[in-house]
C-alpha cells in the first residue's frame, strides 16, 4: 500500500459486490502470464480504438497528458483517463464490477488485488507481459490462486531513515538495532526508534520483522493462515522490546515524528521513499544529518514493498488496446519517465539502472531494499486480516500482551475470517 492507499475508503466484503467468486463468463479466468491458459491472447501491431483509464489521486492527474506519448505511436487510439479520488475509488470499482460497468484498464491498490480478482472480473495477464521485468515481491503481489492478473505499475518499500549524527554506522542486524537505538539515546535522543504500535496501517511496519524471522503468513497455496509459529513470536517479542525497553514512544503525537526527527529528538524510523520529500521540505539544510540504509536482517533480509498495480477488466471493450498499453507502461524507458513525472519508483528492475534514478543517493537504497522485499497474500479478505492484526500489535506495543497470546489471537481470528480462496 502506498502514501495514497493508506487513505483508501473501508473495505466491502466480497458478497457486497453482487458477484461470484467463480467468474463472469464460462472463459474467463484461470491461466497466468506464461501459461496460456485462459489469458486473453493480444494481436501484433499499432492500438487502435478507445481506451477508458480510471486511475487515483496524483497519478490520476497526470495520467492523461502523459498517455499522450503512447498515442503518438498509435495514432488510431485514444486513452481517456479519468481521476478518481482515493477514498472513493475502493467502492467505484466494486460497483463498477457489480454493474458490470467498468472501465478497460484501472489502477488498483496491491492490497485489493485478491479482493476484486476473486470476483472474476480481471483479465488473467498475457504472454505480451514478461514477469521476469519485475521486482519478484512486486510480480507476486498479481498473483491471487496461482493465476496473475495486470502488472505492478509502481512500487513502494520501506527502508531505515536514521540521524547520523546520534548514530556511528547504520544495523546491519536485530541486534545492532537494538544498539543503535540505544547508542542514540546516550548520545542525546529521546527515543532511539519510532516504530508504529498498532492502529491502522501498522502490520506494513511489522510484517518485515516477521518475514526477517522466517515466518510466512500462509500456506503455499494461501487457503490457510499459517501466524501462530515460532518465527512469528520471535518477530513479535523482537518488536514489542523496543517498547518495553522504553527505546520506541507508544504515544507519539500525530504529525509530531518529522519535526521530531529532524530535531533530533527520535532518532529513526521506518518508513517509505515519500518521507524523503517530506523531510526536505521540512528542513532541507538538515537533511545533510539524514541517512537511509536497508532494514537490519534477521535470519534473512526483509521489507514491505506496496505500490499499485494496473488490471485490465475482462468485460473491457477495447482488450487488446487496454494490454497494449498496460504494456508500455511497463517498458523501461516509459517508467523512467513516468518516475520524472510523478516520482512513483519503478516496478520493472532495468529502469533503476538509468542515471535519473541511479545516480539519486536515496532512491538507490530503496533500490537495492526491493530486491529482498515482499508483498502480502493476494487474497480477498487481506484489508480484514491486516485489521486483526493492526489491533492485536496495539495490544502488544501499548498493553504489553503476551507474544504468544497476540500470535493465537491473529491466528483465530483470521482463521475465522478465512482468506477467501
Amino acid at each position: 500500500m502506498n502514501r495514497n492507499i493508506r487513505a483508501g475508503a473501508a473495505v466491502l466484503a466480497i458478497t457486497a459486490l453482487g458477484v461470484t467468486a467463480c467468474g463472469r463468463s464460462e472463459d474467463g479466468g484461470g491461466g497466468g502470464a506464461g501459461d496460456g491458459e485462459g489469458a486473453p491472447e493480444i494481436t501484433e501491431g499499432e492500438a487502435s480504438g478507445t481506451i477508458e483509464v480510471w486511475a487515483m489521486g496524483t497519478e490520476g492527474e497526470a495520467l492523461g497528458a502523459f498517455a499522450e506519448a503512447f498515442v503518438e505511436e498509435n495514432p488510431d487510439v485514444q486513452v481517456d483517463v479519468t481521476a478518481v479520488p482515493w477514498d472513493a475509488a475502493h467502492d467505484k470499482i466494486a460497483t463498477a464490477i457489480a454493474g458490470r460497468q467498468t472501465p478497460d484498464v484501472s489502477m488498483i491498490g496491491t492490497t485489493w488485488m485478491g479482493e476484486f480478482a476473486a470476483t472474476g472480473a480481471l483479465d488473467p495477464t498475457p504472454d505480451l507481459i514478461d514477469p521476469s521485468v519485475f521486482f519478484e515481491g512486486a510480480w507476486d503481489s498479481t498473483d491471487v490462486g496461482g493465476t496473475n492478473y495486470g502488472v505492478p505499475w509502481y512500487v513502494e518499500t520501506r527502508v531505515l531513515y536514521y540521524r547520523d549524527d546520534v548514530v556511528s554506522e547504520p544495523p546491519a542486524d536485530w541486534a545492532e538495532l537494538t544498539a543503535m537505538a540505544e547508542e542514540a539515546q546516550a548520545n542525546g535522543a529521546e527515543w532511539g526508534i519510532n516504530l508504529q504500535p498498532g492502529q491502522t496501517g501498522a502490520w506494513q511496519t511489522f510484517l518485515p520483522f516477521a518475514w526477517q524471522a522466517g515466518a510466512v503468513i500462509t500456506n503455499e497455496d494461501a487457503t490457510e493462515f499459517t501466524f501462530d509459529t515460532p518465527e512469528f513470536v520471535e518477530a513479535l517479542t523482537y518488536f514489542q522490546s523496543f517498547f518495553t525497553d522504553g527505546l520506541a514512544p507508544t504515544d507519539l503525537p500525530q504529525g509530531a515524528l518529522e519535526p521530531d526527527f529532524m530535531a533530533g529528538e527520535i532518532a529513526s524510523f521506518v518508513s517509505g521513499p515519500w518521507h524523503v520529500g517530506l523531510l526536505t521540505e521540512l528542513d532541507s539544510a538538515g537533511m545533510e544529518q539524514v541517512s537511509l540504509a536497508p532494514l537490519p536482517e534477521g535470519t534473512r533480509p526483509g521489507s514491505f514493498i506496496g505500490g499499485a498495480n494496473l488490471a485490465v477488466f475482462e468485460d473491457s471493450e477495447n482488450r487488446d488496446a487496454a494490454w497494449k498499453f498496460v504494456e508500455w507502461l511497463s517498458r523501461p524507458e516509459t517508467q523512467v519517465a513516468w518516475y520524472e513525472t510523478v516520482n512513483d519508483l519503478p516496478s520493472v528492475s532495468a529502469a533503476w539502472d538509468d542515471p535519473a534514478i541511479a545516480d539519486d543517493e536515496y532512491l538507490g537504497v530503496f533500490g537495492e531494499q526491493l530486491e529482498t522485499a515482499s508483498a502480502p497474500p493476494s487474497i480477498p479478505t487481506w484489508e480484514e486480516v491486516a485489521s486483526v492484526i493492526d489491533t492485536q500489535l496495539e495490544q502488544l506495543a501499548k498493553a504489553d500482551a503476551d507474544p504468544q497470546e497476540v500470535a493465537t489471537a491473529i491466528q483465530e481470528q483470521a482463521t475465522a475470517i478465512g482468506t477467501g480462496l
